[in-house]
C-alpha cells in the first residue's frame, strides 16, 4: 500500500502532513469527518480511501500523504466519534459515574452503529480516548485499588456496553432485512416456543416464563449487567 511505514507507527506521533510542501488542504479532523460521515450513512464496510478522498474532493493517492494505513483512518474515525462525550465534575460516587459514562457509551454506539466493530485496545491511546481514560480513572480516585485494577474496571464495563449494543445492533439489522415486521417475527417465535414448553419437556422454562412471562426489558437487563460487573469491584 502506498505510504505504508516499514515500521510500527502511531498516527498520533506523525505531523499532520508527512514530507514538504504547501500547506495541507485538510486536517486530520476533515478527514475523520469524511469517513465517519460515509460509515454513518452506508455502513462500514462502505469506508475506503478512494471514497474519502472523493467525500473531501482531492485524489486518492494524496490522501495517503495525511494518513498513510485504512488502520490509521479507523483510528481517526473512532477518535472523532469519542470527542463527543460530556465529562461532567465526578460525584464522589464511582459507581454512578461510571454508569452515566456507560450510558454515554451506548448512545455513541447507537449514533454511530459501526464503533462496536473497532473497539480494541489497538485504538485505545488516541487523544480522545486518552481523555475518556483519564475521567474514568478520576471517577474511581476514591476508590482504593491498584492502577491496574481499575483499568481492568474500565475495560470490563466497556466490553459489556460493547457487547449489548453490537447485539442490539445485529437485531436491529435483522429485522430490517426481513419482508415481514419485528411483530410478526416476534408473535411466530414467541408461539413456537409457547407450543414447545406445553409439551412438558421444558419444565424450568415452564415455570420460568409463568413467573415472568415478559417482555424482555432491554433498558433493566442493560443495567443490570453494569451492576454486576461493578459489584465485582466494590469491596
Amino acid at each position: 500500500m502506498v505510504g505504508r511505514p516499514a515500521v510500527p507507527e502511531v498516527i498520533w506521533a506523525r505531523p499532520e502532513r508527512a514530507g514538504r510542501g504547501p500547506r495541507p488542504a485538510f486536517s486530520r479532523a476533515d478527514i475523520a469527518a469524511a469517513a465517519v460521515r460515509i460509515a454513518d450513512a452506508d455502513g462500514f464496510d462502505a469506508v475506503s480511501m478512494r471514497k474519502v478522498a472523493t467525500e473531501l474532493g482531492c485524489g486518492t493517492m494524496s490522501l495517503y500523504n495525511y494518513v498513510p494505513r485504512k488502520e490509521d483512518l479507523y483510528e481517526l474515525m473512532l477518535d472523532a466519534v469519542s470527542g463527543g462525550y460530556d465529562f461532567p465534575e465526578p460525584s464522589g460516587d464511582w459507581r454512578a459515574d461510571l454508569v452515566a459514562l456507560a450510558r454515554q457509551t451506548r448512545a455513541m454506539m447507537h449514533r454511530h452503529t459501526w464503533v462496536p466493530r473497532l473497539m480494541s485496545p489497538v485504538y485505545g491511546f488516541s487523544p480522545n480516548a486518552l481523555r475518556y481514560l483519564e475521567y474514568a480513572l478520576s471517577c474511581l480516585d476514591g476508590v482504593d485499588a491498584r492502577f491496574g485494577e481499575k483499568m481492568e474496571l474500565v475495560a470490563m464495563v466497556n466490553g459489556v456496553i460493547t457487547t449489548f449494543v453490537a447485539n442490539e445492533i445485529a437485531t436491529a439489522e435483522r429485522s430490517r432485512s426481513l419482508p415481514w415486521s419485528e411483530e410478526q417475527e416476534n408473535a411466530a417465535r414467541t408461539g413456537y416456543l409457547i407450543s414447545q414448553i406445553a409439551t412438558g419437556k421444558y419444565p424450568r422454562m415452564a415455570a420460568g416464563f409463568a413467573e415472568d412471562p415478559g417482555p424482555i426489558d432491554l433498558e433493566g437487563v442493560f443495567d443490570r449487567a453494569l451492576h454486576r460487573v461493578l459489584d465485582s469491584f466494590d469491596r
